[in-house]
């Protein structure tokens, strides 16, 4: 134990002295918010200090044009609760405290704080009676609104940031949810762009709001993830939208989109009966689970004499997507089911849709909406409270994906020079 931590510990020890009762230390009146009230109160009499350049009674303040003027009563909102403290002043009336200035009413780390609430979903009334419950805070609604609607900017520079020139997977999905403008409830799309950087890192490249999924307005995606600096990508992995596979090779012709296993066995499935579902699903697993295109190849044929008979739409739609569909076997069996699946995005979809469901955007799924449509947020507040939790699920995305550096030595290979480390 060094010096200083042993001087430290004697400190707490002796200010802890006759404490025995949580409340006397974290209470109302409780010893941590007399330290806190002190140690602003002697930050701000430093500042005073400095700015008139002499500590209180100093000789040398006479007759220097500016002295103390006493101190102005001022309650300021923190972490903890509100905290009542006194302000130095100065009888020119030019002193300019940083710690808390003039028109401050909140410390440092409780608009954090604020922020943080939303960002798990809660309303404004939520907050509101969150901070009451746990710290004795009033907070005006205004407040609160205030202070959320300075993250627009924040998502506004987020939204145009310049992006790396290459990702070698890209994932585009998105997720239907209610929002309330000033008309009707009308449903959103929300457009998502994922990719994964050449240190085998996710990035969440931008999201958008629009009235409808389609491919036209992906088309505007991909453009402006193109002026943002993306310049080439070497997989896209998609579901089957019609028309967003020749919109993505429209603004990046080289890459080649691989269009999700999943979605296909889902779409397939819906032709046949209960009964026979598992049996098809099976087969169909032959096929995507095949250690070759050759041998999945024949897993199709196999297919297609099993069961046309009774589902030939199924084996037809495979055919049709097939150059799309198998993309995956270019690449090592660690990393196929990363490119043949959307799991990556949709595992996202779900945090996001977890979100809104609390905040009261309801995302649709198979259908069904929520209901308590008044509480519906609007475009803006969608994208406040993904944004928001967005930073708190990117803090999670510590490591590069399973096997990544097979992967990307694989990518040399197959896309020579395009793979720019």
């Amino acid at each position: 134990m060094t010096s200083d931590t042993a001087k430290q510990d004697a400190l707490l020890d002796e200010l802890l002295k006759g404490y025995t009762n949580p409340k006397d230390i974290l209470g109302e009146h409780g010893l941590l918010k007399q330290l806190t009230r002190r140690l602003v109160e002697r930050a701000l009499e430093a500042e005073m200090t400095a700015h008139l350049g002499y500590a209180p009674h100093a000789p040398e303040g006479g007759g220097s044009g500016n002295s103390r003027n006493g101190k102005s009563a001022k309650t300021i909102q923190t972490e903890t609760g509100p905290l009542a403290i006194e302000v130095p002043r100065d009888r020119n009336g030019d002193f300019e405290p940083q710690l808390v200035s003039k028109r401050q009413r909140r410390l440092e780390g409780f608009d954090e704080k604020v922020l943080a609430l939303y960002a798990r979903g809660l309303s404004t009334r939520g907050i509101q009676g969150h901070l009451e419950e746990l710290y004795g805070v009033e907070v005006s609604p205004t407040l609160i609104s205030n202070v959320t609607e300075s993250v627009l900017a924040d998502v506004k520079a987020w939204q145009s940031r310049p992006l790396a020139s290459v990702y070698p997977i890209l994932y585009f999905d998105a997720l239907i949810v209610k929002s309330r403008e000033a008309g009707p409830v009308k449903n959103k799309a929300v457009y998502l762009a994922l990719g994964v950087n050449l240190q085998g890192e996710k990035e969440l490249l931008g999201l958008w709001i629009a009235d409808t999924e389609g491919a036209k307005f992906w088309l505007s995606v991909f453009t402006e993830l193109k002026n943002r600096g993306v310049q080439d990508g070497f997989i896209a992995c998609v579901d089957g939208l019609k028309g967003l596979p020749e919109a993505i090779e429209t603004v990046f012709p080289n890459i080649q989109v691989q269009l999700c296993i999943v979605h296909k066995v889902r779409h397939s499935l819906q032709y046949v009966t209960w009964k026979e579902r598992k049996a098809v699903a099976k087969d169909l697993r032959a096929i995507y689970g095949a250690a070759t295109l050759t041998e999945a190849e024949a897993a199709l044929a196999r297919f297609a004499d099993t069961w046309d008979a009774k589902y030939p739409a199924i084996s037809q739609s495979w055919r049709a997507d097939w150059t799309r569909l198998t993309v995956f076997f270019d690449d090592p069996p660690e990393i196929r089911k990363v490119l043949y699946t959307t799991n990556a995005i949709e595992s996202l979809n779900f945090s996001l849709r977890k979100l809104l469901k609390t905040r009261g955007a309801f995302p649709i799924a198979n259908g069904v909406s929520g209901s308590a449509e008044a509480a519906l947020p609007n475009d803006e507040a969608i994208l406040k409270i993904l944004y928001l939790g967005l930073q708190r699920i990117e803090k999670k995305w510590t490591m590069p994906i399973q096997d990544w550096k097979r992967a990307l030595n694989h990518f040399v290979i197959l896309f020579g020079n395009r793979v720019t480390l």
